[in-house]
């Protein structure tokens, strides 16, 4: 058959599209942890009345913090329980939902019951906030009650693959009492629920507070980052439910797992529990300088550090200490001892760090400042140089740019620019090499998402449901807004063509061309 034009220019479109489209497995660039997508295609604008560029609507629950990962047909997302699916799974629950790509419709949930001996240790209704990492057949996750689990992409429709086999006996609510936080036993004659085709299939599972020594605060909050046999992950250990002491200060902030078995075989030897002002937010990212493999972190005492990955496990029943290479402090005027003194305190205190560490042609951009909930108005951008050794406090910034208030996002670097959002309701436009900043722009709501950049365009929703798509430009150019009436705290997701955009209460999947019309239910209805 002979391509007429219309036709071949449909052909190198759809074939520009094969070349760049891509599953998402994890947070941000595998693992820069860079806010960009090298998606094409993808929607400028959309309409919810008419459901232009709609492909389809997936409902949640009432609370929804998780940003969205797609990975072999499947996109995962946490929220709470407060629009059951099951009717043995009531309640206030922690739920991953695992649907389908093409349409949203409902795959498998994983239900994990609350903490509540403490409120503080997973706050009520919050649900699930931490994204999944998908590697293979395996997805990788941090529970809201910090167990860290290794789950069968399939759930439990093809069996239950184990070596874990107690996923009935984990639905039950079971009081974990600290210091310890072993969890009481099953008074007898309790019924334990069937597992059924559309459960979650955990193949094993790593409790953070009692295998490792961590104080759960407000809900795990946590992107697993692997390298090689092993996962690196930030354990959410945090303050006591005054806000003004740790209960667990020598916990670890960052731990090692091998991936395979989830043995706990590494962990930071840093001390920086007794420092820790609200808790560990930040999750590791891992690039290569000057040829060796490093990986990067941000405490919750609001220091950067560099450190060696492991390459051998260790013999049974023994931790190792990772190395540092390096460590950085962006606020080195900032009180180091007796933290907590400044809770409250909206003029002076400690600086942490929500968002994570970016590398970028061996540097760092790194965003933080005052806690939003209990820390003083300040937040700010820095750039990094990621190729020192040893304190480089004083010797390896590049530059810092000032942001509004507090900040939760983390940066975007794309063509000489970064973009970044802050609580003070702006999204800013600044130079990566310079730290120039080329403009601003306000908005109705303040930012708990990362901007992402995809197809040229920055996306980004605010917490009062106010969407932004902006040209990725150093001259501002807004090409849409959109009210989704609905608060947005998950960052943008794009793969395969698609633009993935979770509210608190719906998941959209925006497509070019797509059309939902109102008389088609919402997935999973």
């Amino acid at each position: 058959m002979k391509l007429t034009p219309s036709l071949a220019s449909v052909a190198l479109a759809l074939l520009a599209h094969a070349l760049h489209a891509a599953d998402q497995p994890q947070w941000g660039q595998a693992w820069s942890r860079n806010m960009v997508s090298g998606e094409r295609g993808l929607p400028g604008s959309f309409d919810l009345e008419s459901g232009r560029n709609i492909q389809w609507i997936a409902p949640l629950g009432t609370q929804t913090n998780s940003t969205p990962v797609v990975a072999g047909g499947r996109v995962y997302i946490g929220t709470n329980n407060e629009v059951p699916r099951d009717p043995k799974e009531i309640g206030d629950l922690g739920i991953l939902l695992c649907l389908d790509e093409k349409d949203g419709h409902f795959l498998w949930q994983l239900a994990v019951p609350k903490r509540t001996e403490d409120q503080y240790y997973d706050w009520p209704k919050t649900g699930m906030a931490s994204p999944v990492t998908v590697e293979g057949e395996r997805a990788y996750f941090v529970d809201n009650r910090g167990e860290i689990l290794c789950l069968d992409v399939n759930g439990m429709a093809n069996g239950n693959d184990g070596p874990y086999q107690d996923e009935g006996l984990h639905m039950l609510p079971r009081p974990s009492l600290p210091p310890t936080f072993q969890q009481e036993p099953v008074a007898p004659g309790t019924p334990v629920p069937a597992p059924g085709p559309t459960d979650a299939d955990i193949l094993w599972l790593f409790d953070m507070p009692s295998g490792a020594g961590t104080w759960p605060h407000d809900g795990a909050h946590s992107s697993i980052l692997i390298l090689g046999d092993y996962l690196y992950v930030n354990t959410g250990t945090g303050v006591d439910n005054t806000h003004r002491g740790m209960r667990a200060p020598d916990a670890p902030s960052l731990i090692v797992l091998e991936k395979k078995t989830g043995r706990y075989v590494a962990r930071d030897d840093e001390h920086i529990g007794p420092n820790i002002f609200h808790a560990t937010w930040s999750s590791p990212s891992s690039a290569v300088v000057n040829g060796k493999p490093l990986i990067f972190f941000a405490g919750g005492d609001g220091i950067v550090r560099a450190f060696e990955p492991i390459t051998n496990s260790p013999p049974p029943d023994e931790v190792l200490k990772l190395k540092k290479v390096w460590s950085f402090d962006p606020d080195p005027t900032a009180p180091k001892e007796d933290v907590h003194r400044f809770t409250s305190n909206r003029q002076q205190g400690p600086s942490d760090i929500y968002g994570m560490p970016v590398f970028y042609q061996n540097r760092i951009y790194i965003a933080g400042g005052g806690d939003i909930w209990w820390g003083k108005n300040e937040a700010w951008l820095k750039c990094i140089d990621a190729t020192r050794a040893g304190d480089v406090s004083g010797t390896a910034e590049v530059w810092t740019a000032p942001l509004d208030r507090h900040v939760m996002s983390t940066p975007a670097i794309y063509d000489g620019l970064a973009f970044i959002a802050d609580a003070g309701r702006k999204i800013h436009c600044i130079d990566a090499e310079t730290g120039h900043e080329y403009w601003t722009q306000e908005t109705r709501g303040e930012f708990w998402a990362s901007p992402l950049v995809a197809d040229g365009k920055v996306y980004i929703g605010t917490r009062k449901g106010d969407f932004w798509i902006l040209a990725a430009s150093k001259e501002k150019q807004v090409l849409a807004t959109v009210d989704f009436r609905k608060g947005i705290s998950a960052t943008a997701t794009a793969a395969n063509g698609t633009l993935f955009v979770a509210t608190m209460t719906d998941l959209y999947a925006l497509r070019e061309g797509a059309l939902l019309k109102k008389t088609e239910p919402a997935a999973g209805k």
